[in-house]
């Protein structure tokens, strides 16, 4: 599996999230409703780390289920802030969760791994997006493609300019 798209993706998001922390806005704002920095960035180590957890349970023959509720969850992803630190500490784990799965999804697991239907879980603001199997490839480069482009754009939307 090609994980040169999964590692830009990442390098892209942390780039938002240290222009971010670098603008010199002490604490940009997000519109109503929406997550701040810190926020975004726990949320994306919490789906990093069920991703992870999922290619591992695969790659150990393990039946697994992929399910983001948990990513979602207000008191998990104020945890997450508190245990890391907030600001670096969360670009830093997330950093590392990413060349994690890159390394799992790259040449740790075979095709047919890769191509294991995954009972998966999607939600996104109270909205089912999927509830189905899907393979663990899909769930890899879905963070790739659609996950992580979209926490970029909503980090870099909490700049005054829209940077």
């Amino acid at each position: 599996m090609d994980t040169i798209p999964l590692r830009d993706a990442y390098r892209a998001l942390l780039d938002a999230a240290a222009t971010v922390a670098g603008s010199g806005d002490p604490s940009p704002g997000p519109p109503p409703g929406e997550w701040d920095a810190d926020q975004i960035l726990a949320h994306v180590a919490l789906v990093t780390a069920a991703t992870i957890a999922a290619a591992a349970s695969v790659a150990s023959g393990v039946n697994t289920t992929y399910d983001n509720r948990m990513a979602l969850d207000t008191w998990t992803i104020g945890r997450v802030i508190t245990t890391t630190g907030g600001g670096a500490g969360l670009r830093d784990r997330v950093r590392r969760q990413g060349e994690a799965l890159r390394a799992l999804g790259g040449p740790a697991l075979g095709e047919a791994e890769l191509d294991t239907p995954v009972p998966t879980l999607l939600l996104s603001k109270d909205t089912v997006l999927v509830d189905q199997p899907m393979p663990l490839r899909d769930l890899i480069t879905g963070l790739a493609e659609v996950e992580l482009p979209g926490h970029t754009k909503q980090l870099l939307a909490l700049l005054r300019d829209g940077a």
